[in-house]
C-alpha cells in the first residue's frame, strides 16, 4: 500500500538500494499494532526511526467483521488512510550523502592500502610473472597505476583452484551499482560488493582484505587472512 501512494518500500528481505542498505537511519520501520477492542478489530500503523523511536502513528483503523482475514484487512486499509492522502515529498539530507561519500571513500582508501601491502609480500615471494596483454586505460595518478599493475602480476601469479566434481559453488549475481557490483545469491541475498579498480575483471570487495578477478574464464574470490592468501572458484553470473 505504501508503493501504492507513492511511497518507496521494502520487505525486510528485500534488496535494499546500497545508500539505505549501509545506513538505515535513512529510512523508516512500519509496524502494525493491535488495539484492544470487545467484538471489533482496531489496529494502528506506526512509523519507527532506527533508534525504535515512534516518528507518526496512524488513526485507527477499526471494523466488525468477524471474519479473521477479512477484518485485518479493512482495519489496515482504514488505518492507512492517513498515509493515503500525507502531502509527503522525500527531500535528500545533503549532509548525510556528504558523510556517506566520505566514508565510503575512507573504507576504498583504507582497503587498497592493505592490498598494497599484501602485493608487495607477494612480488618479494614469487618473482615469475607471466605476460599480460595490454589494456587501454585512462589517464590516472601514478599511485593508483602503479597499484593496479601490482594487483595484476598478483593475479597471473596465482594458480586457479580445482573444483571437485561432486561440488559446484551456488550461482551468483552481480548487479550494477555506483562505482561496482552488488553481489547476491538465489534468494536473492547480498552477498557481498565488489569495487571498480579500474582495470577490468579485477574488483576490490568491499569492507574485505580481498579481491575478485577472472582468469581464464573463472572468478575467483582471492581472500588475505594473516598473511596467507586463500583462493576459491565462485560461480559470478554478469
Amino acid at each position: 500500500m505504501f508503493n501504492k501512494y507513492g511511497y518507496t518500500a521494502f520487505f525486510d528481505d528485500d534488496d535494499l538500494p546500497q545508500d539505505l542498505s549501509e545506513n538505515r537511519c535513512l529510512g523508516l520501520k512500519s509496524d502494525i499494532k493491535k488495539m484492544k477492542g470487545f467484538l471489533i478489530t482496531k489496529l494502528q500503523i506506526d512509523l519507527i526511526d532506527c533508534n525504535g523511536n515512534i516518528v507518526m502513528s496512524s488513526d485507527i483503523g477499526e471494523t466488525k467483521v468477524k471474519e479473521y482475514k477479512k477484518s485485518y484487512q479493512i482495519a489496515i486499509r482504514d488505518a492507512f488512510t492517513t498515509f493515503q492522502f500525507l502531502d509527503y515529498n522525500y527531500i535528500a539530507n545533503e549532509d548525510i550523502i556528504v558523510s556517506e561519500r566520505n566514508n565510503t571513500y575512507a573504507s576504498e582508501v583504507k582497503q587498497i592500502e592493505k592490498l598494497k601491502k599484501e602485493v608487495e609480500r607477494l612480488k618479494a615471494k614469487n618473482d615469475k610473472v607471466q605476460p599480460i596483454s595490454e589494456v587501454k586505460e585512462p589517464v590516472v595518478s601514478t599511485t593508483v597505476k602503479n597499484l593496479r599493475e601490482e594487483v595484476k602480476q598478483v593475479v597471473n601469479k596465482t594458480v586457479i583452484p580445482e573444483i571437485p566434481s561432486a561440488s559446484k559453488p551456488e550461482i551468483l549475481y552481480a548487479q550494477p551499482i555506483d562505482n561496482g557490483f552488488q553481489i547476491v545469491d538465489t534468494q536473492p541475498k547480498k552477498v557481498m560488493v565488489l569495487l571498480n579498480t579500474g582495470t577490468p575483471n579485477i574488483y576490490i570487495v568491499k569492507g574485505k582484505d580481498a579481491i575478485v578477478y577472472n582468469k581464464e574464464g573463472s572468478w575467483v574470490y582471492a581472500l588475505y587472512t594473516e598473511g596467507n592468501l586463500e583462493l576459491s572458484v565462485i560461480n559470478l553470473k554478469f
